[in-house]
């Protein structure tokens, strides 16, 4: 009886402790992760972002663009190029901190509108499945999240003197929206849509990456 009682102690505990809020500065009621944590925390969240962008582009091009002559107009310019990102391993290294932050900060909310339209468009389609429609709605809550992850390991980094406070209008970045498309182009505009998505969610995953092994090399990098 009394190993049982342990149990339930011990287990409500960590419930206790799973539903505690995680925060930068570590004020009372909330867990305070160290930047390590925090950094595999959203790169595992980008992670998942990214299969789920792929798996929506593969189950697209499936079922919807058979022709390869499609597939290869699709390769246009994407609504995120204005965004000035570094390009390869190697120019991402040579930026300093806080602009590698912003880029990837720039990228999320620059996709925040663009994905919740996405969901909306689909979840009227029939021609949809409801598991696609579900992964649509995933993917966009994932960008949003991800946004305020990223932005809790920047104010910590902040707090640590890591980075500089120079970050400014860090969930302000111009609004960058695909132009509207009739309903004939409809179904190439969200192919495209969705091959660009997955190419900056590639993008956003190896910038976090690179940082993460900036701030704390001796973590595997």
């Amino acid at each position: 009886v009394f190993a049982f009682v342990l149990v339930l102690i011990c287990l409500d505990l960590q419930l206790e402790v799973s539903s505690a809020p995680i925060c930068a500065h570590g004020h009372t009621g909330c867990h305070s992760l160290s930047v390590s944590d925090l950094f595999d925390r959203v790169i595992q969240h980008s992670s998942r972002m990214h299969s789920l962008s792929s798996d929506l582009h593969s189950e697209f091009e499936k079922y919807f663009l058979p022709s390869r002559n499609q597939i290869g107009r699709a390769n246009r310019r994407c609504h995120t190029s204005r965004i000035l990102t570094p390009n390869g391993k190697e120019n991402a290294q040579r930026l300093a901190r806080e602009e590698l932050t912003q880029v990837i900060l720039k990228l999320l909310v620059a996709w925040i509108d663009p994905l919740s339209q996405f969901h909306q468009s689909i979840a009227h389609n029939e021609e949809f499945t409801n598991f696609s429609s579900n992964k649509a709605l995933e993917m966009s809550d994932m960008v949003h999240e991800l946004k305020q992850g990223v932005e809790k390991v920047a104010e910590k980094m902040q707090l640590l003197g890591i980075i500089s406070n120079s970050l400014s209008g860090l969930s302000s970045a111009e609004a960058l929206s695909p132009s509207s498309a009739s309903s004939e182009t409809k179904p190439m505009s969200d192919y495209k849509l969705l091959h660009c998505f997955r190419r900056d969610s590639n993008k956003i995953q190896n910038y976090l990456k690179i940082l993460k092994c900036r701030i704390v090399p001796e973590h595997g990098c």
